[in-house]
């Protein structure tokens, strides 16, 4: 049983045969389920009370006249809350959910009560295409309403709602009784200030099933419905775009880690800007950007004490000139808009050989005779992707990029579609064990590069790290950098990117050849090798201050003590 006062509220009009399925799921994680009957014709609605009636935690309530499935869900809205339930799960009758979500969503509105927790479909081929296509229509109209991405499917109807507060809104302001209210009221949630928390649910559509969607008179008040809410939006837009972001709690540790803070429209962002850059260039692409880069510097509040504690830190060491300010700051998301551009140069191989400056090429070249591969540390500063153009200046080097498995999904659809004879390749890193690291040693066998970011804490819960100084103060850096290096027993280099006047500097260094981890102070030369990057980190910086982007709370006091190991320690012994 959930920790909230949770029921489930089921609308259903004439739908009836997936019903006993859906309360026997239902039931085992919620207190009681409310099932409105919107009026079905007497046969289907004698066959709904009859199959209410073989579950005891059911109630039954039918009107006499279909109202709609929003005046069917506010109904169920309103009984639970007669009966004291602080929240509810709402449920289509028709089947197309996977069941199987609900522990999750319940389990995301526990670490977030005050949230709408929304399912995020995951279709399969079943969907009709002209389903999937109005469904992308309206969600267009509502990032547009909301002048945000933080609904993505306002037309699924498997979501939980905070009872009292979903109410409130939909009796001040909503209007929509029928299909129009499922997404009228995340966005009028979402004007409130309500978070949104999405959750991926399967959702199939059964041959033999039947929509009460009406095509033309549906979608007809679902346009008058946008409509509104775009003359309802315009007063709001300063509101929309300078208040503070809510946090969604997406795990039990706290604070929010890196992974946990999605790149709001990462995917969509970079195909357009792919194309706005094909087109007009990189100058006029970064001015274009400059609009986007101001909303996101005024709505990311944690991206931006980031920003400022970090360039705090530069100060305070003397590699800033003069007080840092919020115009530096937001030079500082400037230029990381500039490094995205860079990465489409090295993605689309518009990176020449003339413009990869640096000690790379004869290094390289001795990389390249030893016949093995090397495992390469580097770090979110400047454009580490221009190692995707150094690969394939030479011999197509193939490069095997260790990144969270999210990330790592969205980077090989992007290296698909933008280069598809790249040898770059993403490798999924939640989890490193001895099953990875062997295939990974593989890897350098045959040749190829293995690179991993040495300055950004683990993503699992417990990802070990070290405290060693870094601009004048202890900051946490992963251990995996070192473990992984000594499972690999590889020539370890540092390499650092970031862009000059001239063009890209790249600073290739042999750091550990292996890197060696024994036994009797494993711990201690965990500490050496990863102060020697911090250091080497912060010579690089000093060079260019405005281009390391690592904005979440790098100086935050973690406790290695309390960590778990990361990689696996018996296979590093």
């Amino acid at each position: 049983m959930s920790a909230l006062r949770l029921c489930a509220i089921i609308p259903t009009y004439n739908h009836v045969d997936a019903l006993d399925r859906i309360l026997a799921a239902v039931s085992a994680h919620v207190e009681a389920v409310i099932v409105t009957d919107d009026g079905s014709a007497p046969e289907r609605a004698a066959r709904i009370r009859a199959v209410c009636a073989r579950h005891g935690n059911v109630e039954y309530q039918r009107h006499a006249f279909n109202g709609g499935k929003g005046f069917a869900v506010l109904c169920g809205l309103a009984r639970a809350h007669e009966r004291g339930f602080t929240h509810a799960l709402q449920v289509d009758a028709d089947g197309q959910h996977d069941l199987s979500s609900v522990g999750a969503m319940i389990a995301m509105a526990e670490r977030n009560p005050d949230a709408i927790v929304t399912g995020a479909p995951e279709f399969d081929a079943s969907v009709p295409s002209h389903r999937r296509f109005w469904r992308g229509f309206t969600t267009f109209w509502v990032r547009i309403n909301t002048l945000s991405t933080a609904i993505r499917d306002a037309m699924c109807g498997f979501r939980i709602y905070p009872v009292p507060r979903t109410l409130e809104i939909a009796r001040q302001s909503v209007r929509g009784r029928r299909m129009d209210f499922d997404v009228e009221i995340l966005v009028k949630a979402h004007w409130a200030g309500i978070a949104m928390a999405p959750v991926p649910v399967r959702v199939t559509y059964p041959a033999e099933n039947f929509s009460n969607f009406q095509l033309v008179h549906d979608n007809v008040l679902l346009s008058l419905m946008q409509t509104r809410l775009f003359f309802g939006m315009l007063p709001r837009i300063p509101t929309l775009l300078f208040r503070r972001r809510p946090r969604i709690r997406q795990s039990d540790d706290e604070p929010t880690k890196w992974a946990d803070m999605r790149e709001r429209g990462a995917y969509w962002g970079l195909r357009v800007l792919a194309g706005v850059y094909r087109i007009f260039g990189r100058t006029l692409c970064l001015g274009a950007m400059a609009p986007v880069i101001l909303y996101f510097f005024a709505t990311g509040h944690e991206q931006r004490k980031a920003s400022q504690d970090y360039l705090r830190h530069l100060w305070q060491s003397g590699l800033l000139p003069e007080k840092p300010t919020l115009w530096m700051s937001f030079r500082h998301f400037m230029s990381f808009g500039a490094a995205a551009l860079d990465k489409l140069a090295a993605w689309t191989g518009d990176i020449t050989e003339a413009q990869v400056l640096g000690n790379a090429p004869q290094l390289l070249h001795e990389v390249e005779a030893s016949g093995r591969g090397a495992f390469v540390i580097t770090a979110h500063l400047g454009s580490p992707e221009v190692i995707r153009a150094v690969a394939v200046l030479g011999d197509r080097v193939p490069i095997n990029v260790l990144m969270h498995i999210e990330h790592a999904q969205m980077f090989n659809r992007l290296i698909r579609e933008f280069s598809p004879g790249s040898p770059v390749r993403a490798f999924p890193v939640t989890k490193i064990g001895v099953d990875t690291a062997m295939l990974l040693s593989e890897a350098i066998a045959r040749g190829e590069w293995v690179v991993m970011v040495g300055d950004r804490i683990p993503v699992s819960q417990g990802g070990r790290v070290v405290n060693v100084p870094f601009l004048g103060d202890l900051a946490p850096f992963p251990q995996g950098p070192y473990v992984l290096g000594a499972l690999l027993k590889a020539s370890t280099y540092l390499m650092f990117c970031v862009r000059g006047k001239r063009g890209f500097d790249v600073h290739f260094s042999k750091f550990a050849d292996p890197v060696v981890l024994p036994r009797r102070d494993r711990d201690g030369a965990i500490r050496s090798y990863a102060a020697a990057f911090a250091k080497a980190l912060e010579a690089r910086v000093a060079d260019a201050p405005l281009q390391w982007f690592n904005f979440f709370s790098f100086w935050s006091g973690q406790d290695e003590q309390h960590q778990a190991p990361h990689v696996a320690q018996e296979a590093a012994e």
